[in-house]
C-alpha cells in the first residue's frame, strides 16, 4: 500500500494529568500544558510546532480529555474541529478507539496515523521527523501496528520495554529498519531492568504508535472484538450528531492501555530504533536531565539562594516568594503558587501520593 501526505494524519496525545509533577501540574493545567523542557514554549506547544513541517495543517490533531478542552482550545495550536476530547478517561484503549471514531466520522478512515506525545522531551527534531516517516511507511508496508523504541542508557524501572526480533526484509529508509517486536514487557524491577539493559535488544517503550486505520480496527477486531463494535457504533453516532450516545458507548470501553489491550498479544509489531535525544521527563528528578546544572550540580529556576547544596532540584514558580537552600543533597523542593513540595530525588516517581491526597475528594483524580 502507497500512501502520500494527503493520506497521512498526527495524533498528539493530551489526556494525562502528570501527578508526580505536582504541585505545578493540576488536573487543569496538567505538565503538557507547562514549560517543563522550555523557558517560553508549553510541552504540547514544543510537540505540535516539532511536527509540522511533516504533516499539513489540516492532518494535525490533538486527542485531550474533556477537562482539558478549554486549555487545549486556549493554546490555539490546531483548528477547533481537530481537537478530539475523550468525554472520560479509558486510558490510552480508549483514546485511540475515540480519535479512530472521531476520522472515521470525519471522512478519513483510510488514513495512516501517527499517534505521538505531548509530554516527552526530544532532541534534533529532524531526525525525530525522519522517524516518524520511516515508521509510517513501515506501517503502510506491513499493515499492524510500528512503534519507536528507545535505546536504554540507564537501568529504568520506570518504564515499559519492547524486546527487538530479528531484522525483517524491508524497503530501504534512510538507515533504519523496522525489526518485528518479540514481547512487550511492562515496568521491570531494577534487576530485570539491568539484565535488559546488558542484553542489547530491549527498548524503552515510547508510546508512539503508528498504523493505518484498517489496520488498527483489524487489531481490535482479532484482540478487542466488543471495543471495535463499539468503536465503529460512536462513529456513526458521531457522524449523526448523536454525542449522548456516543458517550455512552464510549464509557462502555474497557479502562486499559493499549499495551495490555493489543500490543502484548499481536505478532504484527514492529519497533524501529530512535536515533534521536528522548526523554520521558515522567517526574521532577528529570530536571536533572533536561535542564543546565550550575558547578554544584544543581538545577535552579525563580528566586532561589543555595549554600553548601549539591545535586539538588530548586525551582520557584511562586511571584512573591524565594527559596533558600542550606546544607542538602539530591533533594527535590517546588514552591508552587498555593504549595511546596520537599522530597528526595529518590522519592520523585511517588510524588503522585500527594497529588492524589490534594485532590478535590482526597483520593485522586476519577
Amino acid at each position: 500500500m502507497n500512501s502520500t501526505m494527503n493520506d497521512r494524519v498526527c495524533v498528539i496525545m493530551a489526556g494525562g494529568v502528570g501527578e508526580r509533577f505536582w504541585p505545578l501540574s493540576t488536573p487543569g493545567r496538567p505538565k503538557q500544558l507547562l514549560k517543563l523542557t522550555s523557558p517560553d514554549k508549553t510541552m504540547i506547544h514544543e510537540a505540535v510546532e516539532r511536527i509540522a513541517p511533516v504533516f499539513k495543517s489540516d492532518a494535525l490533531y490533538i486527542s485531550a480529555s474533556e477537562a482539558l478542552r478549554e486549555p487545549v482550545l486556549g493554546a490555539k495550536l490546531v483548528d477547533p474541529t481537530r481537537v478530539f476530547t475523550e468525554p472520560t478517561r479509558r486510558n490510552t484503549l480508549g483514546a485511540q478507539c475515540w480519535v479512530a471514531a472521531n476520522l472515521i466520522a470525519a471522512g478519513r478512515a483510510d488514513v495512516t496515523i501517527a499517534v505521538l506525545t505531548s509530554d516527552h522531551m526530544i532532541g534534533e527534531p529532524d531526525r525525530f521527523r525522519g522517524s516518524i516517516s520511516a515508521a509510517m511507511s513501515a506501517a503502510e508496508h506491513y499493515g499492524g501496528i510500528v512503534t519507536i523504541g528507545i535505546l536504554p542508557t540507564r537501568a529504568e524501572s520506570g518504564y515499559g520495554y519492547i524486546e527487538e526480533g530479528d531484522p525483517d526484509e524491508m524497503p530501504s529508509i534512510g538507515d533504519r529498519t523496522a525489526l518485528r517486536a518479540r514481547s512487550f514487557r511492562e515496568k521491570p524491577s531494577v534487576e530485570t531492568a539491568e539484565e535488559f539493559l546488558a542484553a542489547g535488544n530491549f527498548l524503552w517503550n515510547s508510546g508512539m504508535f503508528f498504523y493505518t486505520l484498517p489496520s488498527f480496527l483489524d487489531e481490535l477486531l482479532r484482540w478487542q472484538p466488543q471495543a471495535h463494535e463499539a468503536t465503529l457504533a460512536i462513529a456513526e453516532d458521531l457522524k449523526d450528531g448523536r454525542r449522548t450516545d456516543a458517550t455512552k458507548r464510549f464509557e462502555s470501553l474497557p479502562n486499559i492501555s493499549i499495551d495490555y489491550a493489543i500490543m502484548e498479544h499481536s505478532d504484527r509489531i514492529r519497533v524501529i530504533r530512535a536515533d534521536f535525544p528522548w526523554d520521558d521527563v515522567g517526574a521532577w528528578d528529570a530536571m536533572d536531565r533536561t535542564r543546565q546544572c550550575d558547578e554544584k550540580g544543581n538545577v535552579i529556576e525563580g528566586e532561589v539562594l543555595v549554600a553548601d547544596s549539591q545535586n539538588c532540584i530548586a525551582l520557584c514558580y511562586h511571584p512573591k516568594l524565594r527559596l533558600g537552600l542550606l546544607g542538602l543533597a539530591d533533594m527535590v523542593v517546588v514552591a508552587g503558587e498555593d504549595a511546596v513540595l520537599i522530597c528526595h530525588k529518590r522519592d520523585a516517581q511517588r510524588v503522585r501520593l500527594l497529588a492524589n491526597q490534594d485532590a478535590p475528594d482526597g483520593r485522586g483524580n476519577p
